[in-house]
């Protein structure tokens, strides 16, 4: 037999993972029809909060550490985006908000986790792409770069997983998803030690942009999740958070 090197076998694996590609493509050209589940129409449980204070950010300078507290906010959003209705996994972010020394008030960003969900009918939409490892997809919410608690803006990302689908392939990758959420009723004291507080948002006038940078199924998986999407949209969650002064906060 002849010598086979590297570059004398790529051209198959190129051919193979086309047809792989090509096969998705086709699957996903029959959820026409589809219909978003309302399976998640019902808001969820409040989450259990959550009591880290390790993403606490440093405070701006001359801030009053007795000014300033740390809050860790837990939720469990529903989101319907474009077709797709789905209930993400909770969401724990941190941020810290004051006086500044000239006595305005100010806010610093600490950090956000998630996990990815499933979407149910993974890339083609249908029961297929559910049993099928490969056809399987997943939503992760992620840090758009900015955020307002006291008027209650938050932009997010939203990174898509699949066997087929490239580390990048993202809602909101150009310009993330910014969200005007609004309350749902009066915040609810839970705890007064530690202080522990409920309450319910939602914002149903934000617009889903196409996902970007998803390789070759960015055309076909943009279809499957009717994207973009200028209406129709919408985020509701019930949440809690906790907080401390930073004067009560551990020393590092």
């Amino acid at each position: 037999m002849p010598n086979t090197t590297p570059d004398d076998r790529r051209p198959s694996l190129v051919r193979r993972t086309a047809l792989a590609l090509a096969g998705a493509a086709a699957l996903t050209g029959l959820v026409g029809a589809y219909t978003p589940s309302l399976a998640h129409a019902e808001p969820s449980s409040t989450p259990q909060y959550s009591s880290d204070f390790s993403d606490c950010p440093a405070l701006p300078a001359g801030a009053d550490p007795a000014r300033w507290r740390c809050e860790v906010h837990t939720a469990a959003p529903l989101l319907t985006i474009g077709k797709v209705d789905v209930t993400l996994d909770p969401i724990v972010m941190t941020h810290a908000e004051g006086q500044m020394p000239d006595g305005t008030w100010g806010q610093v960003w600490g950090a956000m986790h998630s996990t990815p969900t499933t979407v149910p009918g993974g890339l083609t939409g249908t029961a297929a792409g559910e049993r099928t490892r490969q056809l399987r997809l997943a939503i992760k919410p992620e840090y758009g770069g900015s955020s307002d608690f006291y008027i209650g803006r938050l932009s997010l990302r939203f990174r898509l997983s699949s066997p087929l689908l490239p580390h990048g392939c993202t809602i909101g990758a150009s310009a993330p998803v910014d969200f005007q959420v609004k309350r749902s009723g009066p915040s609810k004291w839970v705890s007064q030690d530690p202080p522990v507080i409920e309450f319910s948002a939602y914002d149903d006038t934000f617009t889903a942009p196409a996902a970007e940078h998803c390789g070759p199924l960015t055309g076909p998986l943009n279809r499957r999740l009717g994207l973009p999407a200028p209406s129709g949209n919408l985020m509701t969650y019930d949440a809690t958070y906790t907080f401390r002064t930073y004067d009560q906060l551990p020393s590092a």
